[in-house]
């Protein structure tokens, strides 16, 4: 039986820049060992959502395992707050949120991350201070906050009286409005807080005035605790950013109900994924977390760990899905020299190793992105994500490298994110 190595590299996709002799990053980095799999494999190009969407991270991963969005996304609040264990009941408002630095004098934001330079210390003091003096007054209900990664955290308020909460309630940070149930990233945006307001529609809808009400309540209290903290104060005396304000985005008000994907193909899935809203996709549609270390921003030393442990684990799987984040948060900033560089990297120490041991024969390997992120608008796009299947026998293409012009060249053509899963699956 044939094994699948689907390997997912966040944000991969980009346009061609002007300082990179007209290259993406991808096409610019120097990547032997994918170009080595391209030249001996199919390529293609995904739209992962479907073509005009710039999807965010949870329903491009949704819709590249295989899932409608459409059909099964009920927010990343709820993905991201089961991943890190608390509980959702339908009807509870489950938030992915923000720590971020306001102006003290008024509603301007300074920095929507802190500078991303909160340590996971500091936050969890913060959320410990939030959770320990902030009340919820205008309706009886309680609240859990919780940090997950740097200046990341999850927010679910329930009510006490027996009633629901709705998640049809806009964002408070700026950079993220909602198109249905999907959030979506703004190309501009003022950088001022939002005010949470039940969604277009919505607007009568006694618990979506009730959620807004608690979260405009909960954000404020939280400001005023957060900006009297000690953690902060000691911030501020090293001259960094203060972590004063917590912004929401992409409630829901409850989990998605994924059919397993063993149930499904009939196959037994593992997964390597770094972040709460990978780790929540994962553990709902039944897939088997492989413990990891975090990321230790070394990412040589990071991408030759994850390359022994496919080599040591695959054989525990019949597919083995592999989230690596390197690529995205380069382009977030626009820096297309970082992303190339840790695209260089993913190669070299992740692909390198492990294709010097792995039984290509036996082996399907998929590379593709989640979506593109483009350096020159530093945020995510609507453009589509190269895809390369090497191995397994597969018939070549004979393309010239891994990147977004050779892969629109291949066989497979145009494709749906769905629609990648179910033709792998018939290559096993």
């Amino acid at each position: 039986m044939k094994k699948l190595l689907y390997v997912i590299l966040d944000g991969v996709g980009d346009l061609p820049i002007k300082e990179l002799v007209n290259k993406t990053p991808l096409e610019a980095a120097n990547t032997p060992n994918m170009d080595r799999l391209a030249s001996k494999g199919k390529g293609g190009y995904v739209y992962t959502v479907g073509e005009g969407i710039a999807p965010e991270s949870d329903i491009g991963v949704i819709s590249i395992l295989g899932y409608d969005a459409h059909k099964y996304y009920t927010g990343r609040g709820p993905l991201e707050s089961y991943a890190e264990g608390l509980d959702i009941a339908d009807g509870d408002l489950a938030y992915r949120v923000n720590f971020a630095t306001k102006d003290s004098a008024s509603d301007k934001i300074i920095d929507r991350r802190v500078g991303r330079n909160l340590t996971t210390e500091e936050a969890t003091k913060l959320a410990a201070e939030i959770n320990s003096k902030v009340r919820l007054s205008s309706r009886p209900s309680t609240f859990t906050f919780k940090n997950t990664i740097g200046h990341r955290g999850v927010l679910v308020i329930k009510r006490k009286d027996g009633g629901s909460l709705s998640a049809e309630v806009t964002n408070t940070d700026p950079a993220y409005g909602k198109e249905g149930v999907f959030g979506v990233a703004k190309a501009t945006f003022d950088n001022v807080i939002m005010k949470c307001e039940p969604t277009e529609g919505h607007e009568d809808s006694e618990e979506a005035k009730i959620a807004a009400s608690l979260t405009n309540e909960f954000i404020n209290k939280s400001t005023a605790v957060l900006s009297e903290s000690s953690v902060n104060k000691k911030r501020a005396r090293e001259g960094k950013l203060i972590a004063n304000l917590i912004l929401s985005r992409d409630a829901g008000d409850r989990l998605p109900s994924f059919p397993k994907l063993d149930k499904v193909y009939g196959k037994h899935f593992g997964c390597f994924v770094e972040m709460p809203v990978e780790r929540g996709i994962a553990l709902l549609t039944g897939m088997e977390v492989v413990d990891l270390p975090l990321p230790s921003g070394d990412l040589e030393k990071d991408y030759m760990l994850r390359a022994d442990k496919v080599l040591e684990v695959l054989k525990n799987f019949d597919c083995l899905y592999i989230h690596i984040k390197g690529p995205d948060e380069p382009s977030h900033d626009g820096d297309y020299n970082a992303k190339k560089e840790a695209i260089e990297l993913i190669d070299k120490y992740f692909f390198g190793p492990i294709l010097k041991k792995l039984d290509m024969g036996n082996t399907v390997i998929a590379i593709t992105a989640d979506h593109s992120t483009p350096c020159k608008i530093k945020a995510h796009s609507d453009d589509p994500v190269p895809l390369l299947v090497s191995g397994g026998g597969v018939t070549p293409d004979g393309l010239s490298g891994y990147g977004e012009s050779s892969c629109r060249k291949g066989s497979l053509g145009k494709m749906i994110g769905p629609e990648i899963l179910p033709y792998l699956m018939k290559l096993l």
